[in-house]
């Protein structure tokens, strides 16, 4: 997720404004903070640590990603996918949405993206590891990968950089998961997750709110259907051409990306 990416955000319903007004002024105000963030930290580095040691996982999702017009409407952008990978280096993903059909491999060597809905695909060299795919496709090319912050081998570390604020909010329930739900804060976003008690401590939602764009735009992507090791979804991460997909450079792969061909960024405050 770059810094332009985070585009998102929660809508209040009517009904619920004066209730909303009392959270505020209860973790404002009156939240002990020592005691809930050692133990916010500890449930974060568990997740981290337990998805680090899985050298094989899977999982679906469904994503929503906010933009906000040039007239200050927010829109919400929604897609579905699955994701596999081994570590160290193979990884297998698809997104489908309203205007992206798309299936992401990699297999140490080289990054295939293939575009559905054109039968279009191109390649890039990129050898290395996940954690060098997901630096590489984020800061090079723009492209993040579903909850990439996630798959990193030292998660902790990265999601922890800049965090001025910590609260360890107690449990909530996701897709019929009991979660530890924690919220975090640094100078550019804030950021939530929910992390499946037990002794499976996956991320079972995560949500990123920018404090860069006007009217603080959100992306949420919620997960399902976690399974590691052999139970993983076994995949092909060697891109094989089975619709005679027509090859492409990547500037040429139309249909592809996290916005419409016809939607134009604009620029953060």
């Amino acid at each position: 997720m770059n810094k332009t990416a985070p585009t998102f955000a929660m809508n209040l319903m009517q009904s619920m404004y004066v209730a909303a007004l009392s959270l505020i002024v209860v973790l404002g105000t009156s939240m002990p903070a020592s005691a809930d963030e050692a133990d916010a930290k500890r449930i974060l580095k568990s997740m981290s640590d337990y998805l680090a040691a899985q050298n094989a996982l899977s999982f679906d999702y469904d994503a929503t990603l906010e933009i906000v017009t040039f007239e200050g409407q927010k829109l919400a952008l929604a897609s579905s996918g699955s994701l596999s990978m081994k570590r160290p280096d193979k990884l297998y993903a698809t997104r489908a949405g309203g205007f992206a059909d798309t299936a992401t491999s990699f297999d140490g060597k080289t990054l295939t993206i293939l575009g559905k809905n054109e039968n279009l695909y191109t390649q890039v060299d990129i050898p290395g590891t996940i954690d060098n795919l997901v630096d590489e496709l984020r800061f090079e090319y723009n492209r993040p990968l579903p909850a990439a912050d996630l798959l990193l081998t030292n998660a902790y570390k990265e999601l922890m950089h800049g965090v001025t604020d910590i609260k360890d909010l107690g449990s909530a329930v996701i897709g019929g998961v009991e979660c530890d739900y924690l919220a975090f804060r640094t100078e550019e976003v804030d950021w939530q997750i929910w992390i499946a008690q037990g002794d499976r401590p996956y991320p079972c939602r995560y949500v990123i709110s920018s404090k860069l764009i006007d009217g603080g735009p959100q992306y949420s992507i919620q997960t399902s259907k976690w399974k590691s090791g052999r139970k993983a979804k076994n995949r092909h991460f060697t891109f094989k051409n089975k619709t005679d997909a027509t090859k492409v450079d990547l500037k040429d792969l139309k249909g592809t990306g996290d916005l419409p061909d016809h939607f134009k960024m604009g620029e953060s405050k």
